[in-house]
């Protein structure tokens, strides 16, 4: 396997940082989770643009260009022959020394990762998932926005370490307010019928405090092209409890049914129809979408 490390690819035996790196010391620094499907680089100037965007709001001057950086992840993947797999791009401070100071930090260090990945294994997206509310919250948009996608992930952990010990894959964390906000690592819709069996689907907004997910866009942009009504508002638990049905998408994850919420059965307790015909048009725009690679 060769990494690429700040303008090198190297093999992952000689990928090595510094100690002193403040994304190591620190977590300061951004990164971006990308798909390959085909041979594509799936949804790439999206990531691209994402990363940038957090690392302005972190005050992180990345080295390259945009297009130098979307040059340097094709070539990472086409260097690993990957027809199918996941890009893990890192843009951290660098080296500096044991102090915050960011200015200590002259070089940003640039890596890109191209492997395989297996979030779930596939009865997951045939049966569904069960989930779980865990009590630790997702940090305030006031203290640390999570809409930075920074390499400070211990909120998300902690949340994580929750769902192992309640022996489920994934979580609904809550905000401040103790509205849903997103899972450890997916955004989450519900699909709603109301009685006169209207059906919407609901995605908590940004404000809520979440990430903007690319594949929470892009089902977003799905919906929109089906004719399925689908809005960002305030969840409430009760909402999710009450949904006919219910899944959650990212980037790694893709789009899962949830079937089970707190030992609450989602609907008819299976994966429902909105959910397997969005799943499907993902499924085909992954196949067809993309920037084709080697």
């Amino acid at each position: 396997m060769k990494i690429y490390l700040d303008g090198k690819l190297v093999p992952k035996e000689e990928a090595k940082i510094s100690v002193f790196d403040h994304g190591f010391l620190y977590g300061d620094g951004v990164f971006e989770g990308i798909r390959i499907y085909n041979r594509r680089v799936f949804r790439h100037e999206a990531h691209l643009q994402r990363l940038y965007r957090s690392a302005r709001a972190i005050m992180l001057e990345i080295p390259l260009s945009m297009e130098e950086m979307k040059a340097a992840v094709e070539e990472t993947v086409a260097a690993n022959q990957l027809e199918n797999g996941y890009i893990r791009l890192i843009v951290s401070r660098g080296p500096g020394d044991l102090g915050l100071d960011p200015r200590k930090c002259p070089k940003p260090t640039i890596v890109i990762i191209a492997d395989a990945i297996k979030l779930y294994p596939p009865e997951v997206y045939e049966s569904g998932m069960e989930v779980v509310t865990v009590a630790t919250r997702r940090a305030r948009p006031d203290v640390l926005n999570p809409a930075i996608k920074s390499l400070n992930y211990l909120n998300n952990i902690l949340a994580k370490i929750e769902c192992i010990r309640a022996n489920v894959p994934e979580c609904i964390m809550l905000n401040d307010q103790g509205l849903v906000a997103e899972c450890s690592g997916d955004n989450i819709f519900i699909y709603i019928r109301d009685f006169n069996g209207r059906g919407q689907l609901r995605t908590p907004p940004v404000s809520a405090g979440i990430l903007e997910g690319i594949t929470r866009d892009a089902v977003m942009q799905i919906a929109e092209e089906m004719n399925i009504p689908c809005v960002e508002r305030d969840l409430a638990l009760f909402d999710v409890y009450a949904a006919d049905e219910a899944f959650l998408t990212g980037t790694a994850a893709e789009v899962v049914p949830v079937t089970t919420v707190d030992q609450r059965k989602i609907g008819s307790g299976e994966p429902g129809e909105i959910t397997r015909r969005i799943t499907e048009r993902y499924r085909e725009l992954t196949r067809t979408e993309g920037t084709a690679v080697w």
